[in-house]
């Protein structure tokens, strides 16, 4: 590095850091002290090694860089104004303003330049794994001329303190994933104070031993060491990199290296002082024209120059590959609804049986029809049905495989998941058992949040769960997804409504659907839908004779005890029965029909779930549901205890209409 080369790396720092200082303190809000001890990490990635285009910024070639430590994300707006993106210096002075592009954590589909949404500590680590690994499989499937890239995270102390960090590290370790390199802001220090006074790890011996490589930049504040050893990592062949740097929290503050400097802005007096440090006298919001001229002679040429060059290549590989090709790129953007017109699944395959058993059934159809089809569960793949026929492991040993293994990792196989997603050109599931949807919650949020259409299947989905008891046995579960913003959540009747669940959830490129499964064997009902009844998200399944006195809403397993109820009611009172899969999708529907489903009579409806009647009001007057733990026990004798049968539905519509004529 010459002397000239180091002065502008000096000036270039120190412009960084300062936007930062004048952002955060414009705003009265944020959190400078990642962003200046950790400003020269991402000046040196940006400038010497990323490879990215800011007049394409979705360019599919282009490394991904992902903030894990999200709160510095003035940082992350502050290198992408200076490395020429659409974030404009208004832009940063408009930081965490409604409705402005420099929210206060980064967002995709806000801001040019971030490739993943980021803030809840930790998950940012998980998601660079799933986009390191969507990289890894799609250069397997189509070629290095294709997709060829590396991914960078930066996370700090917050991040490897949540568990989801461990997850993260030993499954990217397992799986060699040597173009993922993680750079570890190191400062000692977290919201509450020093690092020691909550955590002593070894944090090298801790990558060691989940196989990756390890580098040690002593000086954060070096340029030079870091891009040394950005270069060192890049040539690993086999493992993940991760660079821990020694840096200074809220470097050249009054109070760097401590915690009062983690998340409050630095104020007029230390912020100018704090600036002066860096040797940095100018006006607010300042950039240098030699700064901005290096980065586009670097960062920004350095990045039309590698698209150029793999635009030529890729022209040259699609004249011997030509579908290959065609396919990567009509894939790229996660639509799968061009390869979702074969024949449908013979019904006669969906014969009475457990609905995970048919959903395995439905997930082979579609793999089948879909290339680039991949999930699995977190280590109860034979419980939870979610194995594909005809196909190994993905490892990295087998980039072909279709099935992922995640072991015991809830909360990282959604949320690498959707860092699959992020990078896109793969649809992914995944599944567990549905009670234990409460160790990957926040990472579905994040779907949600993120706009992507994750498919999530869980099992096991009631008191039927029978021995294992309240610990497995799911009660609030089905609140709580539904409850998550942009989420569908399906609890199909039988294996037909599994399929129809199935093709929306592929159909959708903007929301995550939850697929929710029996263990138990369900009929297939002579009135269910295979498509659109699942798709209005309720339907009549047995309508009545004249005019019904009453309207039970069932979904899963309990629609076929809502027909056995009316049965058993037949001669006593005129029921209709509606199958209500998804709650979402029925809501998004007509005033009309959903009055020609449910009819105008709110009074006169039942909703029969068994699970907590949270949310069911908006429905239905009456609820027939369990709002407390359930026991352990044979499933039969379970729904005894729990007054769930037939029998017990039958006397609690008699005991509805009884409360009705008496208000009457």
């Amino acid at each position: 590095m010459n002397l000239r080369e180091k002065k502008i790396d000096v000036l270039g720092v120190a412009t960084l850091r300062s936007l930062c200082i004048d952002g955060i303190n414009k705003a009265k809000s944020g959190h400078p002290g990642t962003a200046l001890g950790a400003a020269p990490i991402v000046y040196t990635l940006y400038k010497y090694y990323l490879n990215a285009n800011p007049k394409n910024p979705s360019w599919r070639n282009r490394d991904r860089f992902v903030l894990s430590a999200g709160h510095a994300s003035m940082l992350l707006y502050a290198m992408l104004h200076l490395a020429q993106y659409d974030v404009t210096i208004d832009d940063l002075k408009n930081f965490r303003q409604l409705d402005s592009k420099t929210p206060g954590h980064p967002e995709i589909h806000v801001t040019s330049g971030v490739d993943a949404s980021s803030g809840p500590l930790g998950q940012g680590i998980a998601e660079a794994v799933g986009i390191a690994m969507a990289e890894a499989k799609l250069r397997k499937m189509y070629g290095s001329e294709v997709y060829d890239h590396y991914t960078y995270c930066l996370c700090g102390d917050g991040c490897l303190e949540e568990g989801i960090s461990q997850e993260a590290l030993t499954y990217a370790g397992f799986m060699k994933l040597n173009k993922l390199i993680l750079f570890y802001d190191s400062n000692s220090v977290t919201l509450d104070g020093p690092l020691a006074q909550s955590d002593n790890t070894d944090v090298k011996d801790r990558f060691l031993s989940a196989g990756w490589d390890v580098i040690y930049v002593k000086d954060g504040n070096s340029v030079k060491d870091i891009k040394k050893a950005i270069k060192i990592a890049k040539e690993s062949v086999e493992n993940p990199t991760v660079i821990i740097c020694d840096t200074i929290i809220g470097y050249g503050s009054k109070n760097q290296g401590t915690s009062k400097v983690h998340g409050a802005p630095l104020g007029e007096e230390d912020g100018k002082n704090t600036k002066l440090s860096y040797g940095f006298d100018h006006e607010e919001f300042f950039v240098p024209e030699e700064v901005k001229e290096d980065l586009i002679a670097t960062f920004v040429n350095r990045g039309i120059t590698k698209e150029k060059e793999y635009n030529e290549r890729l022209k040259e590989y699609s004249l011997t590959n030509k579908e290959l090709v065609e396919q990567a790129l009509a894939l790229e953007n996660n639509d799968v609804s061009s390869l979702l017109v074969g024949e449908n699944l013979e019904f006669k395959e969906l014969k009475e049986d457990s609905t995970r058993k048919g959903s395995q059934k439905v997930l082979n159809h579609f793999s089948k029809m879909l290339p680039n089809f991949v999930g699995g569960s977190a280590d109860v793949a034979a419980s939870v049905m979610t194995s594909l026929d005809n196909q190994v492991n993905f490892t990295s040993e087998h980039l072909e495989g279709k099935n992922i293994n995640w072991g015991i990792r809830e909360f990282l196989m959604a949320a690498a998941s959707n860092g699959m997603l992020l990078h896109g050109g793969l649809r992914t599931y995944a599944g567990c058992f549905l009670v234990f949807s409460d160790y990957l919650k926040p990472a579905i949020r994040m779907s949600a949040l993120m706009e992507l259409p994750q498919i999530y299947l869980f099992s096991h989905d009631s008191l039927m769960v029978g021995e294992d008891g309240p610990t497995h046995q799911p009660i609030e579960q089905l609140a709580m997804l539904r409850s998550i913003p942009n989420t569908l959540v399906f609890r199909p009747c039988d294996n037909k409504e599994v399929f129809a669940s199935y093709k929306i959830a592929l159909e959708s490129t903007k929301s995550p659907s939850c697929i929710i499964l029996s263990r138990q064997n369900l009929p297939i009902l002579e009135n269910s839908s295979s498509y659109e009844g699942v798709k209005n998200g309720a339907y009549i399944v047995s309508k009545e004779e004249k005019e019904p006195d009453i309207v039970l809403i069932g979904t899963g397993s309990e629609v076929s005890l809502c027909l056995e109820a009316k049965e058993l009611l037949k001669d006593e009172l005129d029921i209709r029965v509606v199958s209500m899969p998804c709650f979402e999708l029925f809501d998004s529907t007509s005033k009309e029909y959903k009055e020609s489903v449910l009819t105008k009579f709110y009074n006169r409806r039942i909703s029969v779930e068994m699970a907590s009647t949270f949310g069911w009001g908006k429905y239905a007057r009456f609820n027939f549901g369990i709002d407390r733990f359930g026991a352990s026990g044979k499933a039969s004798d379970v729904v005894k205890k729990y007054h769930f049968t037939a029998n017990d539905l039958k006397e609690y519509i008699l005991s509805c209409v009884k409360e009705l004529k008496e208000e009457n």
